[in-house]
């Protein structure tokens, strides 16, 4: 992305954990990387799940070899909320997570593929989350492609 279209800098987050995660009704614990980085006006998140856990939301789109569009993401200001509107919509919520402990869902995995081909992750709008976007949207203002990986 950052070669061919100009995205970036990516900021790369290694070996995310979860404090608890629920995909499909049963308990999941899959370790995950992530790297964000700015595309114009579009943030693009490239992730690689680093365990071998099946039961996810990355393994119901794709076996560890294989790669792809897995999901467009939305902040929200109301996660019960957007749960009942999706599910309304023939859309099921298929996974809940929490990054802290005692925290309540800070991300779920809607299953959107029949709509739209590919699942929708959806968190609550926070003060933290926003000012990360726009750390990274800065670091695009002006960049001209060097260090195109950075650590968070």
């Amino acid at each position: 992305m950052a070669a061919k279209f100009g995205a970036g800098p990516f900021f790369v987050n290694e070996n995310i954990t979860l404090t608890w995660g629920e995909h499909r009704g049963e308990p999941t614990n899959f370790v995950h990387s992530s790297a964000y980085g700015q595309w114009g006006e579009l943030m693009v998140e490239f992730f690689q799940q680093e365990d071998d856990s099946t039961n996810t939301p990355y393994r119901d789109m794709y076996a560890a070899d294989q790669e792809g569009l897995h999901h467009t993401a939305i902040m929200v200001r109301d996660m019960d909320e957007a749960f009942d509107y999706f599910e309304r919509n023939d859309m099921p919520v298929v996974t809940r997570c929490s990054l802290r402990p005692g925290a309540s869902v800070d991300f779920a995995f809607i299953d959107a593929r029949k709509t739209f081909g590919h699942m929708i992750e959806i968190y609550p709008i926070s003060d933290g989350l926003l000012g990360f976007y726009s750390r990274v949207r800065d670091a695009s203002v002006g960049w001209t492609g060097e260090d195109a990986l950075r650590r968070v």
